[in-house]
């Protein structure tokens, strides 16, 4: 009977941790930002507007279908806008919103740390590694 009550408290608070941080809103960014391609799809538009077709030159490795949706999800969190042109064929661009580009210096000084400290990650790394033979 002990068991099963501590088995249920232990769901409980599994439960409600989980809920905690479904409302956190740095949990809620870091999950979209951590995302490598919406990493690179913010870098590439820091330099203005480009179209889809000028992104997936930009960045290579991303297919068509993760790419469009990296950009409905940036879109959707306001980061970037997408205009669309009538044409033949149609011109969609995409460029950073204010709230988008608010966000390239932390994305840069999180670049410039990783590179300042990657050989002392890495020589961590090496000793945990070690240890743990």
């Amino acid at each position: 009977m002990t068991t099963m009550r501590a088995a249920e408290r232990r769901e409980q608070e599994r439960r409600e941790y989980n809920a905690y941080l479904s409302e956190c809103p740095g949990h809620q960014l870091l999950a979209t930002l951590s995302d490598k391609w919406v990493t690179l799809v913010l870098n590439a538009l820091a330099d203005g507007p480009r179209r889809f077709s000028e992104l997936s030159r930009t960045i290579p490795g991303a297919s068509q279908k993760m790419l469009s949706q990296t950009v409905r999800k940036l879109e959707r969190d306001g980061l970037i806008s997408r205009t669309v042109t009538p044409s033949v064929p149609v011109r969609v661009d995409y460029e950073l919103t204010a709230l988008g580009e608010s966000l390239l210096p932390v994305q840069r000084a999180i670049k410039t740390w990783a590179e300042a400290h990657i050989e002392e990650v890495h020589k961590a790394r090496t000793e945990y590694d070690d240890r743990a033979c």
